[in-house]
């Protein structure tokens, strides 16, 4: 953890100052937008968000963001940490409800986004659906800037830290909320030490600089897509295109192509569906694809590999962990496993009744969260717990630690069903089904029995999988018939979170109802 110890004295205003005395004024971010943003761009943005931001909110209030993947948005989530504002990103695919319920659980009172950009994400009704909150659009506040605040920026634009509070590396630099893929969203708080050092653990086996330009189209309001996709080109000086959406599967091939990216994180359905509408040279200048978020299908690594000649690296993290924990990188990648713990994290593993291989993973590091925001006690820390002790952290999910401490992960522990008495892991289901049908996307659920204690139900894209295929594959990796799942529907396409995750509560709720969910 010592290599880390240089993020106790940063925060996220004073890394971009620095980054920004380090790399100096060359180009370096791309949005949407034309042209390009130089670190004193991104300066002189991330001083006027604070200042206007500072006109609709006060110091230590927790304050929405409501904001597409741009550089503003990164700079106003700098510049309202930087100012002893709480930022709290909002994710606009939750839906007015989900929304609502993060704004409760942080105690947010108002929240910055755009007209321009609720119009174009067709998020006008459901913002308008939001209650007793107050929000503030940015094309107003930019009209609130007058003379005197033009010249405190011009001034701190010059001596930047005398304008700027001194920060609390300590302090919550964002409120993140979990997808809700499994039930009500939580808040969680991570200070600027926790995301700090989890950008200098991924650069300690990711070494990035100016020679690489990462593309990013995973959203902010994501730990992935904050992290690595955004505070990791800040610090390192990597080039970064930002663009909207992850969903535009034919059009972010062909602007990797036309910008000459070299490095990309994705999730495996994304990557699934890049590969699909990609020509064989769009990926040509590609040196660094990492997976995360969910489990990397085979069928997604091969056809990388067979197509492209590019190998994905599969990592692993978690929201509270500000995400990265392991990752498979050069020289260092083992199929199967999501890669080594990165560094400064430590692991335990606890046995779970009932599963033989593997146990529930616990982690200490300097990249934990300081607690989270529930609905029950809104805007009050509530301090992780763990069966390891104080200062740990509980995944939920069951792992293996080899021998050369490699880790792989068996599931989630709330995706076990227990069948007939045995414990059923739904992502070993879900295998099944890629050992089996390939090309498809597959998720498994499940349901009550009152005959058996649960049920498997497998939701599929392929219209001909049967259980027969299912029971040969589970004959061929040596997989109980137990986990053969009774009952397939079929779907046009499974129902995904915005962070490209599966919507498993979605899934369970159509699987208990014993009706098939609309892609």
């Amino acid at each position: 953890m010592s290599d880390f110890s240089y993020t106790a004295r940063d925060t996220l205003f004073s890394a971009l100052l620095a980054a920004a005395a380090r790399f100096g004024a060359s180009g370096l971010w791309e949005d949407m937008k034309p042209g390009t943003y130089t670190y004193r761009d991104l300066v002189k943005m991330t001083l006027a968000l604070a200042r206007l931001a500072g006109k609709v909110s006060q110091p230590g209030e927790h304050v929405g963001v409501l904001m597409p993947n741009m550089a503003g948005s990164v700079a106003l989530i700098i510049g309202l940490s930087g100012s002893g504002r709480i930022p709290c990103l909002l994710n606009y695919t939750a839906g007015h409800e989900g929304m609502q319920n993060a704004c409760r659980a942080a105690g947010v009172a108002t929240v910055i986004t755009s007209r321009q950009f609720l119009g174009k994400a067709g998020l006008t009704e459901q913002v308008a659906a939001l209650r007793g909150l107050r929000l503030v659009y940015l094309e107003d506040l930019r009209k609130q800037l007058g003379l005197a605040d033009k010249l405190w920026v011009a001034a701190a634009l010059i001596l930047p830290r005398r304008f700027m509070p001194r920060g609390d590396p300590e302090a919550p630099a964002v409120v993140l909320f979990t997808s809700g893929s499994e039930g009500m969203p939580k808040g969680v708080v991570l200070s600027h030490r926790a995301l700090l050092a989890n950008v200098a653990q991924i650069m300690s086996v990711f070494p990035f600089g100016p020679g690489e330009t990462i593309f990013n189209a995973l959203p902010v309001f994501h730990s992935f897509g904050l992290t690595a996709g955004a505070l990791l080109p800040l610090v390192s000086g990597s080039r970064l295109v930002l663009y909207t959406s992850p969903l535009h599967f034919k059009a972010i091939p062909q602007l990797i192509r036309d910008k000459r990216c070299t490095v990309m994180f994705g999730t495996s359905t994304f990557l699934h569906h890049y590969a699909r509408h990609a020509e064989a040279d769009d990926f040509k200048t590609m040196k660094i694809v990492v997976a995360g978020a969910e489990k990397l299908a085979d069928s997604v690594r091969r056809t990388w590999q067979e197509r492209f000649g590019i190998e994905i690296y599969e990592g692993y993290g978690v929201t509270e962990t500000a995400p990265v924990l392991a990752v498979n990188h050069p020289g260092h990648a083992r199929l199967g496993t999501v890669g080594t713990l990165v560094p400064g994290v430590a692991a335990r593993i606890l046995p779970v009744p009932g599963i033989e291989h593997g146990g529930e993973l616990h982690v200490h590091g300097p990249n934990l969260l300081s607690g989270y925001y529930l609905l029950e006690q809104p805007a009050r820390l509530q301090p992780p717990l763990s069966a390891a002790g104080p200062g740990w952290y509980n995944t939920g999910d069951v792992a293996e630690l080899d021998a050369d401490g490699y880790l792989t992960l068996h599931g989630r522990l709330k995706r076990f069903a227990k069948v007939a008495g045995e414990m059923i892991s739904l992502e070993v289901v879900e295998s099944l089904a890629r050992t089996a049908s390939a090309d498809a996307q597959h998720a498994a659920s499940s349901a009550a029995d009152p005959a058996r204690g649960e049920s498997i139900v497998l939701f599929t894209t392929d219209s001909g999988l049967n259980r027969e295929q299912l029971k040969a594959a589970a004959r061929v990796r040596g997989v109980p018939e137990l986990a053969v799942p009774r009952r397939i529907e079929v779907l046009e396409a499974l129902p995904l979170l915005g962070t490209g995750k599966v919507d498993y509560l979605r899934l369970k709720s159509m699987a208990s109802a014993g009706q098939p969910a609309e892609g």
